[in-house]
């Protein structure tokens, strides 16, 4: 970061950029943020005694230091101050509450009987948040809600334009929910949203060439990080892999002419298993315990045709890195060198031997994290937005 002379900032501007710092990169000394900022000392002082009381930020006593002189206290962000996170899905929709620092404070999965409309889903989190203050959430702020949903959508209002697993079409989900809550409502891809959040903070951290997948119940989706920043295309719908068709060979097709995501599907894991409903991490439970030839067998195919897909990623984009999260990070784990193997043999050598391949870091905390920094956005430009949101 430049000096303070070098770049002069408001103090709105300087009080949303150290909050940024701490939620971004964890806790931090006072001096710690005088040298990344280039404020002097007192400024950050009082700077962090603003952010303290308006309840963004806590100061903890200093850890011992070798260093000497007195030991400078710590800066963390508040864990009460939360972001509502929601994620819909044809077979349940999960909410959860993400706080400042990053903690999960509780979170619910919602199975349901039928995929539920948008006006379903709002009254969903409405219930919620209203049980939640009275108990888990009494003593927190809640600065906004974010939602990541698996279809195309429109982020610059919430309208959702189409998820078809969902059966939404032109749904105006973000202003039916923040007309059912009164709390600013944000809507984005789930695939998006968990690029950014591996991108920030897990498998992807420090990597600016990037693709991410994502594997839900709803199918695949992707994105896109290039040169450190969200590539969403022009209307915000890049990264749409699952609809892509990947050479298959006869053998190892399940469908006449099917997409990328109909091939490689959650359900057929799920049906060999003998289950009707899981989690990931409940399905990967599963995969763990099962010796059935026929789950491997499946594990397989979709490995092979998840590398050629993935292939073609790479001969376009030449990432440093493509980031696997839900189901597909299982068929990676129950057939990782096959994937590899395939994706090397289809894609330009120079290209692939650039490339690494990671499950997502975060796990099923993924789209809710993701869904949590659409929410806290606001206040990476002014700290004013917290109090907008009370």
């Amino acid at each position: 970061m430049p000096p303070e002379s070098a770049a002069p900032r408001s103090r709105e501007a300087n009080l949303a950029w150290i909050l940024s710092i701490v939620h971004h990169d964890g806790p931090r000394s006072r001096s710690a943020l005088t040298e990344a900022t280039g404020l002097n000392r007192s400024t950050i002082a009082a700077l962090v005694a603003e952010l303290v009381g308006a309840g963004l930020v806590d100061e903890r006593p200093p850890e011992s230091s070798a260093r000497a002189g007195r030991p400078s206290p710590v800066v963390a962000p508040s864990a009460d101050v939360v972001a509502i996170s929601v994620h819909p899905e044809v077979d349940a929709v999960e909410i959860a509450a993400v706080a400042l620092d990053r903690s999960i404070r509780v979170r619910e999965r919602i199975v349901n009987a039928a995929p539920p409309s948008t006006a379903d889903v709002a009254a969903l989190v409405a219930e919620r948040i209203e049980g939640w203050r009275a108990d888990a959430l009494a003593d927190c702020s809640v600065i906004g809600i974010g939602v990541a949903v698996p279809g195309l959508v429109r982020s610059a209002d919430g309208v959702v334009r189409n998820a078809p697993h969902l059966g939404w079409t032109d749904e105006p989900l973000a202003a039916r929910i923040q007309e059912a809550t009164g709390i600013r409502t944000a809507v984005d891809n789930d695939a998006t949203l968990g690029a950014l959040a591996e991108h920030l903070f897990g498998a992807g951290r420090g990597i600016d060439e990037l693709v991410y997948l994502n594997g839900g119940a709803s199918g695949i989706g992707g994105g896109l990080v290039i040169r450190g920043l969200a590539a969403t295309g022009a209307s915000g719908y890049a990264g749409e892999f699952g609809h892509n068709r990947p050479g298959i060979e006869g053998a190892d097709r399940r469908t006449d002419d099917g997409v990328l995501e109909d091939e490689v599907n959650r359900r057929h894991l799920l049906d060999l298993l003998g289950i009707d409903d899981a989690d990931d991490d409940e399905l990967a439970a599963a995969l763990a315990a099962t010796e059935a030839p026929e789950v491997h067998a499946e594990l397989v195919r979709q490995a092979k045709i998840l590398g050629s897909a993935l292939a073609n990623a790479v001969n376009v984009l030449n990432p440093a890195l493509v980031v696997l999260g839900g189901f597909l990070a299982l068929v990676d784990e129950g057939a990782h060198d096959l994937l590899v193997d395939e994706l090397s043999r289809l894609a330009m050598p120079e290209s692939a031997a650039a490339v690494a391949i990671r499950a997502a870091e975060l796990g099923s905390d993924r789209l809710l994290v993701g869904a949590a920094e659409l929410a806290f956005r606001p206040l990476w430009g002014s700290t004013r937005a917290f109090d907008a949101s009370r």
